[in-house]
């Protein structure tokens, strides 16, 4: 088969399908638009208007110790009870509330998805292409597992369908997303939505919210943007007295 350039220059190529354009840095902008409409073409597919974000270690394992084997026990019980109570079920004419979604990998992350697949609803996997830890888990539904070269887009993603955040225990990547979206209400550049840390006593030994405070980095009010949870059950009761959102199970 001939080549299609015909033994002419790379110049010659439809941009659309030159790679090395569309790779090479001044298309980064336009890299960072595809990324985005590719995912929320999906999102809309299939009707998802909101989402309940489950943050947490990649490292955790259903059959580490003990505070691992409950930590995953926990964010897979609760991605059930969110799902069956949210309205992931298709409660509301067709339109899927509060779908659980993760950053995609193994951990806490699989955790969720997995207790939503329990419950028979659809859930999301926003993963990243990194050299290690980060591949997609198995409970994901596979049309809405998405990879992503970006974080900011990752992260754009994850925020906002968000009704609701969930954090587990983990690490740097946990507490930057944490971070972010506290960052986020404190600002007001997003809704407030629900907050909860699970595991108190794992997160204040991690970190000083109070100090934060009273060293005057932070205001009292913003002492009140999150509060914690010891079980699946209490993380979901938090949510729904904190304002969240459900779509009546009848409807």
């Amino acid at each position: 088969m001939p080549d299609e350039n015909d033994g002419r220059e790379e110049t010659y190529k439809l941009a659309a399908l030159d790679t090395d354009f569309i790779l090479g840095d001044s298309m980064r902008g336009a890299r960072f638009m595809m990324e985005y409409s590719k995912a929320e073409e999906h999102l809309r597919a299939k009707k998802i208007i909101s989402t309940i974000v489950v943050f947490g270690s990649a490292r955790v394992r259903e059959d580490g110790d003990a505070h691992q084997a409950a930590v995953y026990a926990s964010a897979r019980e609760f991605g059930r009870i969110a799902s069956e109570r949210g309205g992931a079920l298709c409660h509301n004419g067709g339109l899927r509330e509060n779908v659980i979604a993760t950053g995609g990998g193994p951990g806490v992350m699989e955790a969720a998805n997995r207790g939503a697949m329990d419950a028979g609803a659809v859930t999301i996997g926003f993963n990243i292409a990194l050299p290690f830890e980060q591949e997609p888990n198995p409970y994901i539904t596979p049309d809405l597992c998405f990879q992503f070269h970006y974080f900011a887009m990752r992260k754009m993603h994850l925020a906002m369908r968000a009704r609701a955040l969930v954090i587990y225990p983990g690490g740097f990547g946990t507490m930057d997303e944490l971070f972010e979206l506290l960052t986020l209400t404190q600002t007001g550049k997003a809704p407030p939505i629900p907050v909860v840390l699970y595991d108190r006593a794992f997160w204040s030994r991690i970190i000083n919210f109070e100090a934060l405070f009273e060293a005057g980095m932070i205001a009292e009010k913003d002492l009140d943007i999150f509060e914690f949870a010891d079980s699946a059950e209490e993380a979901w009761e938090s949510l729904v007295s904190r304002g969240l959102a459900i779509w009546p199970a009848d409807a």
